[in-house]
């Protein structure tokens, strides 16, 4: 069993309210040994929401409490984000999952790239903060770009 970020299923989860299928990663979806789940939506945030992207660091500064979760005009998403991240382990120990494939760059599922914190568009190395929480707990974390 793997764990996919539901966006990439064509699941209308994006902060935008649309989606970032990937015809790849839907096969493998629909093999039916694969999880679909979006920590944002799961972290208690609606859907539209407005963007947010990790200040002050990379996952591991969310979870360690170092960053937040911020969109542009401040608004903080942090608890939410760690919520999902939560949620999102839980339902990968339940499964006895060791993968995941995740939206790439995303605040939350990004793995090894994520946007630097000022909405510039500039990527910074770093983990969203789900990808970030399945890593810590021996989890293999891959992005649709892999």
């Amino acid at each position: 069993m793997i764990i996919i970020s539901a966006c990439l299923c064509g699941c209308n989860c994006k902060y935008n309210g649309g989606n970032n299928y990937n015809e790849k990663i839907k096969k493998i979806y629909d093999e039916g040994e694969a999880i679909l789940v979006c920590p944002e939506e799961m972290g208690g945030l609606s859907t539209p929401r407005e963007p947010v992207e990790i200040q002050g660091g990379s996952g591991i500064d969310v979870l360690e409490g170092r960053a937040k979760v911020l969109s542009a005009n401040g608004t903080d998403a942090t608890e939410n984000f760690i919520k999902g991240a939560n949620k999102v382990l839980d339902i990968a120990v339940k499964n006895n999952v060791k993968k995941a494939i995740l939206k790439a760059k995303s605040p939350s599922c990004g793995a090894g790239k994520i946007y630097d914190g000022t909405f510039s568009g500039r990527i910074v190395e770093g983990n969203g903060v789900t990808a970030e929480l399945l890593k810590l707990n021996g989890i293999e974390v891959f992005s649709e770009e892999d």
